[in-house]
């Protein structure tokens, strides 16, 4: 069996949407004391995948477990979730202007132990955004986009915060799929 330990609609729309059958578990992981210390967004990104992955895992030795996550560091800060909507016009307003790496990680685990794991990188550059845009841009997406690190959905209208993107569209939705299912037909979880 495979398992997806995230809570990500996502995550979850990506895996079917590629035909993986899959349960979910949502993991217990305290992302908060996991990254106390940690200032780098690719490491970050990827200790918490392997953690959820872990976590999962554990309690079913037999299953293979898919965790994921998604950092974003915009002027050297990271930034997670936006709490409140006015948080995420705060965070529209930090990063316009300027550029945002996007680090999503994945990892792969069975019996508690991470069999492997890969991190995607991608930069988006935010355009300028003017009040108004962010007002209507929050009145349309709120208040899914509280559930996005970047308080963006790129399938959505949330393409219209950039001006350029470099990296890849699955790694961009929060998590780089097709190494995932590389990995999944090495080890047999799906049809070569």
């Amino acid at each position: 069996m495979l398992i997806l330990a995230s809570g990500s609609s996502i995550r979850r729309k990506m895996l079917e949407d590629a035909g993986v059958e899959f349960d979910v578990v949502r993991p217990e992981v305290d992302e908060a004391a996991l990254k106390a210390g940690m200032d780098d967004g690719e490491t970050i990104a990827l200790e918490l995948a392997k953690a959820k992955a872990a976590s999962v895992s554990s309690n079913r030795p037999g299953d293979w477990v898919i965790g994921s996550d998604s950092v974003v560091r915009v002027d050297e800060r990271l930034f997670d979730k936006p709490r409140s909507r006015e948080e995420a016009a705060d965070h529209l307003r930090l990063f316009s202007g300027k550029p945002m790496q996007l680090y999503s990680a994945v990892a792969l685990a069975r019996g508690g132990s991470i069999e492997w794991s890969d991190v995607g990188r991608a930069e988006l550059h935010v355009r300028d955004l003017s009040e108004d845009f962010i007002q209507s841009y929050l009145d349309a997406e709120w208040p899914e986009v509280g559930n996005c690190v970047g308080v963006f959905r790129i399938e959505g209208r949330g393409i219209q915060l950039f001006d350029r993107i470099i990296g890849g569209h699955f790694t961009i939705m929060g998590m780089p799929l097709i190494p995932v299912l590389k990995a999944l037909r090495k080890r047999e979880i799906l049809a070569r």
